[in-house]
């Protein structure tokens, strides 16, 4: 599968680590990680390069390729957000997966949008540690 990982790139990046974490159980089970340059150190430098538009165009385009997105949502990131609701809006047609997850540790400050995500082809997960968002990713792919 090709999957997208979305994580906050310019707010708040304390959940990397986790992100990481999830980006290479992706990829050690064999999936298409699409969005790896996402978790490099750096990447806001390397974003800043590009226009406005042409990070918009690009993500798009690898959000349409996608069959699934996962994200970590536990910090405040109005791109991931988007990325969610794009994703969401069209999953009706498209039948891509979405699958949330964040720290439950922070549960009383992470978006209900997030906490309380209902829709059919979204899976959303309260995690406690790194290791559990990745034991309980594995499982939400079929890994």
């Amino acid at each position: 599968m090709r999957i997208y990982l979305a994580c906050t790139i310019r707010g708040d990046r304390s959940r990397l680590a986790v992100a990481r974490a999830l980006g290479s159980a992706i990829e050690e089970a064999g999936h298409e990680l699409l969005t790896g340059r996402f978790l490099e150190d750096g990447v806001e430098d390397e974003d800043g390069r590009l226009s406005a538009a042409e990070v918009f165009e690009r993500d798009i385009r690898w959000l349409d390729a996608c069959d699934v997105l996962v994200a970590e949502a536990s910090g405040s990131s109005y791109g991931v957000g988007f990325e969610v609701g794009y994703v969401l809006s069209r999953a009706d047609r498209t039948g891509k997966r979405v699958i949330l997850l964040y720290d439950h540790a922070l549960r009383d400050r992470v978006s209900r949008m997030i906490s309380g995500n209902a829709h059919a082809l979204c899976v959303t997960i309260a995690y406690r540690d790194t290791e559990d968002a990745r034991r309980q990713l594995q499982d939400a792919l079929g890994a």
